[in-house]
């Protein structure tokens, strides 16, 4: 094989090794410029294109999730007829520390009472400059002087205005930029039957959360206890009395969410994820909306014709005030409860009341049918006026003839001659009278409750008790009393409701009464003050022969969509036994008590009146009670009235209790069907 000379040549071999390594130089170089060039183009993209949006991820680093406060359930009664409801509206809001200076603040609030006044509903309540600044929260008053409140939570939105027409909204986004501080927001609203008053005080009312948390030492004290989840919505309105209180957590629903993504500087920079609150659930009443409304009518019609009656059983000048509960029977059901007068509760619309319209209805604002209330009178007359928390009289009778069954002290054929006067104490000298100082001759305990005989409640019953047992007889007595449900509390649920003022127990303490003295006078009614609610149970204990049945106000829960959440059932709280004997014996006397406006009625209706009598103000007053239950041989409806001031129980409160069970026939019906009322012409 022959060599090639010219590879063989050493100066042949240097220039082809040059040439190799300039090429692989070559290579190496425009391989580093294409590395660059793409460096260059990825660097100019994410300079150009992709920087803005690459550095908003940079900063962002948290989520901003804020709470939707939930549709709140709707209140219906047992016919589906609707007493409150919620529905969307327009508010006006003031962020504290967003409205200037003092004067800037008063001078806003000046200029939107003007606003309010031009623009606004004109049926609606005015609102003050000064309401305006009170709302605001601010620590000071319309003068610019310190209220020595500190003003709430910064962060909570104060609610200047509700419910916003259009002509105000349109003002507010015209002006914007003139009103530091102030926005407007959606929200829900609590609204009330206006045309009837429907058991106001038992539905109750909403307010905002911020003012339930600044109530203390009392039921309310559920809202601090649950702040953490108010504290999410805090200008949410939540129950603060009645039904609407008693059944928050049923009537709210619960929180949705709206969550944003947000950078460092709390910008949004994402779309939101919102879950959807959870409507409340609606409650369906056992209260019947005709039955009711005849309730407070009655009252309403009784207390002006016995202010003037010339009839001197029936006078009673200073009654200004009833009360009355129709309970069924054998299921404890309340149909009517009626604390009157009464007010519109829309009131309430906005948060809070201005304070001059709610010293117009403060005095009633409370169930008087569970706790104290006053009648129509200033403010200033109020000391010498009877409460609704009143004596219960002679209605006791019944109950006191049972105690004196159960200690074998009477029985149904026992005789007592009554001269109208019992003397008792030490020598004898001390003595109680029947009314009138009327004198009954020989009776049994049926007639001692058909004349009402104080005489052999307290000769038979009250000194017999104090003579076997000493000062221990008013644990006997009270324990029986509380059997029947009179000085506990009814368990109805309902927020502020008062277990009874036992005046046998504090008299004596005091040293007002001896026991002996105290236990006469409780025989027939003048040493214990109780609700109307108590007295409607324990009318309707005696209904059942011995079944206290506790007080229901809704038949039923249910989605808001309407599906069947929770059916409430009848529940027997205790139960007291008796023989036949000593039932029927008690009850042939109350159907034979006078009970005025029950002439005709077509059932026999077993009743017992009060009149009790109790010093206020330094003068003595007469209290009208009554209790009753109907029909006698198939007990369905139990009816308590108490009319402050209003005189003999038989006709300051007997016929309102007629025209309730009436009212019950005909929409309801006391044998099973109802009846109802044959036209004018027809009759």
């Amino acid at each position: 094989m022959k060599r090639n000379k010219t590879m063989e040549d050493p100066q042949n071999l240097e220039m082809v090794k040059r040439r190799h390594f300039s090429f692989r130089i070559n290579a190496f170089f425009f391989c580093i410029f294409v590395l660059f060039s793409i460096l260059i183009v990825k660097l100019a993209l994410l300079q150009f294109v992709e920087g803005k949006q690459l550095s908003e991820k940079e900063m962002l680093n948290t989520t901003r999730t804020n709470a939707i406060a939930p549709i709140r359930g709707n209140i219906f009664d047992k016919d589906n007829y609707p007493i409150a409801w919620t529905y969307s509206v327009q508010s006006l809001f003031y962020r504290y520390g967003a409205g200037g200076t003092k004067q800037q603040i008063v001078d806003m609030a000046e200029r939107l009472e003007k606003v309010f006044a031009e623009n606004g509903d004109p049926d609606a309540l005015p609102l003050s400059a000064n309401e305006i600044i009170r709302r605001m929260d601010v620590g000071f008053d319309l003068s610019m002087q310190d209220t020595g409140k500190r003003p709430s939570y910064s962060f909570v939105p104060r609610r200047i205005k509700a419910n916003l027409s259009q002509r105000e909204i349109a003002y507010m986004m015209e002006h914007r930029d003139e009103f530091k501080g102030l926005e407007i927001m959606e929200e829900s609203a609590r609204a009330y039957d206006k045309e009837n008053t429907i058991a106001v005080q038992l539905i109750g009312y909403v307010r905002p959360f911020s003012t339930a948390i600044g109530v203390s030492n009392s039921y309310l004290d559920y809202y601090t206890e649950h702040k953490d989840e108010y504290l999410q919505t805090p200008t949410e309105d939540v129950g603060f009395d009645g039904l609407e209180f008693m059944y928050q957590e049923e009537l709210r629903g619960k929180n949705g969410e709206k969550s944003y993504p947000v950078n460092a500087a709390q910008k949004i920079v994402g779309p939101a994820t919102i879950t959807k609150p959870q409507k409340g659930d609606n409650l369906y009443l056992t209260v019947q909306k005709d039955v009711q409304l005849a309730t407070e009518q009655a009252i309403m019609d009784q207390l002006p014709k016995i202010r003037v009656s010339k009839n001197p059983f029936e006078y009673a000048p200073d009654a200004r005030s009833g009360y009355a509960v129709a309970m069924e029977v054998k299921t404890g059901n309340v149909i009517a409860m009626a604390s009157m007068p009464d007010y519109d509760p829309n009131v309430w619309t906005g948060g809070s009341v201005p304070a001059e319209e709610y010293n117009k209805i403060k005095q009633f604002v409370n169930n008087g049918t569970i706790t104290a209330s006053y009648p129509d009178y200033p403010e200033k007359d109020l000391p010498k006026h009877a409460n609704s928390i009143v004596y219960l009289g002679s209605t006791v009778k019944p109950l006191t003839i049972l105690l004196g069954y159960q200690e074998g002290f009477i029985t149904p054929s026992t005789t007592y001659y009554d001269s109208g006067t019992f003397y008792f104490g030490r020598n004898n000298s001390a003595h109680i009278s029947n009314d009138n100082n009327s004198a009954y001759g020989s009776i049994n305990p049926r007639l001692a409750i058909q004349y009402s005989s104080n005489v052999f409640m307290s000769a038979m019953v009250g000194n017999p008790l104090a003579l076997k047992y000493g000062v221990k007889g008013l644990d006997v007595w009270d324990a029986f009393m509380k059997q029947f449900g009179l000085g506990v509390l009814t368990e109805s649920g309902l927020p502020n409701e008062y277990a009874g003022g036992l005046d046998y127990y504090t008299n004596v303490a005091k040293g007002l009464d001896s026991y002996q003295s105290a236990l006469v006078r409780a025989s027939w009614g003048q040493q214990a003050r109780y609700t109307t609610l108590q007295l409607a149970q324990y009318a309707a204990m005696l209904g059942s022969k011995g079944k206290r049945m506790k007080p229901q106000f809704v038949d039923k829960i249910t989605t808001y969509d309407g599906e069947l959440v929770k059916q409430t059932e009848p529940e027997v709280l205790n139960e007291v036994s008796f023989p036949n004997e000593d039932w029927n014996s008690i009850f042939q006397g109350m159907i034979k008590v006078h009970k005025e406006g029950f002439d005709g009625f077509p059932y026999v209706v077993a009743a017992k009146t009060g009149t009790s009598t109790q010093s206020v103000g330094g003068h003595d007053v007469s209290n009208a009670v009554f209790i009753a239950f109907a029909p006698l041989e198939n007990p369905t409806l139990a009816v308590a009235v108490v009319v402050p001031e209003g005189g003999y129980g038989s006709w300051g409160a007997a016929p309102i209790a007629r025209k309730i069970f009436q009212a019950y026939d005909e929409y309801i019906g006391l044998d099973g069907t109802p009846h109802p009322a044959k036209p004018a012409n027809q009759q």
